[in-house]
Order: C-alpha cells, then structure tokens, then sequence
C-alpha cells in the first residue's frame, strides 16, 4: 500500500478519464453534511420522551461550537504531529500545507456566532439589532465569548506570521474559555470541574488534530521509512492521551451523574442519551486505533495501519460533534 495519489485513468480506449479522487472528495461531502444534521436534529431525537425543555436555540449552538472544536484541533494537531516528525532521524523536511488560517477563520467565525447568541440571552438573533454587544461586558458567560472571539482572530494573525506557532497561545486561551464556560460559579466545585474539562478538550485536540496531521503527513512523505515511524511514535502517545481523556470524561460524568443515579439518567435524560452515544462512539475508535496499532506492528506493510486510521479520524469528526451536542443540552438533574 502507498500513500502517494493514484495516477488518473481512462474507463476504457477514448473513453472519458476517471478521477480517482472525486469519489473520494463526494464521501467527504457526505460524512461532513451528515456530522452537520447530528447538531441540528439531534436535541429533538436526545429530547423525545424526557420531559426536559431545551433552549431555543440549542440545535443553533451546538452546530456552532462543532465548528468551534473542530478550529480547536487543527493548530494543536500540526504543532504536535510537526513536533514529533522533528524528532525522527531522516524524516523529510516536507510537510503539508497549513489549514490553521482556515480553522482560525471557522472559529471566528463561530465564536462570532456564539457571542451573538449569548447577547441575546441565549435567543438566535433575528437582526443585527437584537445583538447587544456592550451587555456581553456585563456577564461572566459574555465575557468568555468575547474572549474567544478576539482569541481566534489573533490566532489567524498568527497564522500569517513569521512563527505560526505562536497561535498555539490564543487557542489556550480559547480552551482555558471554554473549560471555565463550562462550569459556572454555582456548579459545585468548579474549579475541579473547569480543570477536568480542560484536560479532556486539551487531549481531545491534540488527538484528533494530530492524527488528521500524521495522515496528511504521511500522503505527502510516501512509502519512506520515517512513514511508519511518525505513525508509530504518534500511536504511542495517542495511548496515553486516550487514558487521559478516558480518565477525566469519567469523572466529569460522575460529577454530574452520580453513580447511583447513572444509568437510569443514561436512557431518561437528553445529556445522558448522548453521552451514551460518544461512549460508543469512542469505542468504536479506540477499536480502530486498536486495529491500525497491530497492523503497524505485525503487517508487512506497515503503511496498510493507515487504512483503518483513516475510518479513526470519521468517527472522531462524529465525536467532536456529539461532544458539541453534549455541551447544548440541558444539564442532568442531580439525584443525590
């Protein structure tokens, strides 16, 4: 198996040419418009039968900061993956064309839309004049939108820039917001559950950036020796930040769901109906990882691990969109 892009041939003798990757780039299309209907009409199916009441605009939410995660794991991805390449001997000095820019413009964009939300107490706006900028000031939640707004847009500065890596400080920041949004004052603890969230988002990130990264990394290198070898040293530390995000999404979750009460909440509740589906979700990728992990060890082309790293990266992008879900919805109520 090779990573290099197959040369276009002709169906038959005059016959029009193929282009092996159209099919490839519809499939893309597919899967995104898909991930993009879970935000949209997930709250109404996690809803059905719970009796909870969501926020108008939670579907509106949840599709904006999929955007905003997914911003997330870019910049983070190409830091770390260029990171380890740096550290192989005689690995090519060629790497891929940088998407942080573009990922840093989507985040704006989406805190952008995020904030304006926020403005109007969480209501999607209907025009311009329902968005009450100054009243953002007001607010600890308004505040944090503000923040990741102009954290973004430093970021696609320093995207520009002659050290790109700096944008790896305003997308702290931006996940430093977020994992503080996520437990206001009057959470319980919530400084612990501020510090849980941003262990998990920083993995997360750096998990599922990196792999998208390494793969794009590894079409550009080709069959070369390096090739297995970043994906083997990439492997090794995804292990590790697996058990982390493993580790603190558990006790999130418990802080939230205590044990007596978590698997009646896991079927009676919006939150836990979709917290059941990332469970398997990431199961189902720690299954591939699994797989690509002994083909790269025991096939002989190590290479062929790419195939099923491929279908780990689809099910992250669900991932990331279910985790986005996830943070829309109405909080669980905790039985004590």
């Amino acid at each position: 198996m090779t990573l290099t892009r197959p040369t276009p041939e002709a169906a038959d003798a005059g016959g029009p040419i193929r282009r092996p990757g159209a099919g490839r780039a519809t499939a893309v299309l597919v899967l995104v418009g898909l991930a993009a209907l879970i935000p949209l009409l997930g709250p109404t199916a996690a809803l059905h039968g719970t009796g909870e009441a969501a926020a108008p605009a939670v579907a509106g939410v949840a599709l904006l900061r999929s955007v905003l995660f997914a911003a997330l794991c870019v910049p983070v991805g190409e830091w770390f993956i260029n990171r380890l390449a740096r550290s192989l001997p005689g690995a090519p000095f060629d790497a891929p064309r940088s998407w942080s820019l573009w990922a840093a413009l989507a985040g704006f964009v989406a805190a952008l839309g995020l904030a304006s939300i926020v403005s109007t107490g969480n209501l999607v706006p209907r025009g311009l004049a329902q968005i009450d900028v100054g009243g953002l000031y007001a607010t600890r939640d308004g505040r944090l939108a503000l923040l990741e707004v102009n954290a973004f847009l430093v970021a696609a500065l320093c995207a520009r820039s002659r050290r790109p890596a700096t944008q790896l400080w305003p997308v702290a920041a931006v996940i430093l917001a977020e994992a503080l949004r996520a437990h206001p004052g009057t959470e319980h603890t919530p400084l612990l559950g501020s510090g849980l969230t941003l262990v998990h988002l920083t993995c997360a990130a750096l998990w599922v950036g990196g792999l998208l990264h390494a793969l794009r990394t590894l079409r550009l290198w080709g069959p070369v020796e390096a090739s297995p070898a970043l994906l083997g040293l990439y492997a090794r530390v995804a292990a590790v930040l697996l058990a982390a995000i493993t580790a603190s999404g558990v006790w999130s979750s418990l802080r939230r769901m205590p044990p007596h009460s978590i698997l009646d909440q896991l079927t009676t509740t919006a939150y836990g109906r979709t917290l059941l589906a990332k469970v398997l979700l990431v199961a189902a990728v720690a299954l591939l990882a699994l797989c690509a992990r002994i083909r790269l060890r025991r096939a002989t082309d190590p290479l062929s691990a790419c195939s099923p790293a491929r279908a780990e990266v689809v099910a992250l992008g669900f991932v990331v969109v279910v985790s986005a879900l996830l943070t829309a919805l109405p909080l669980p109520i905790r039985w004590s």
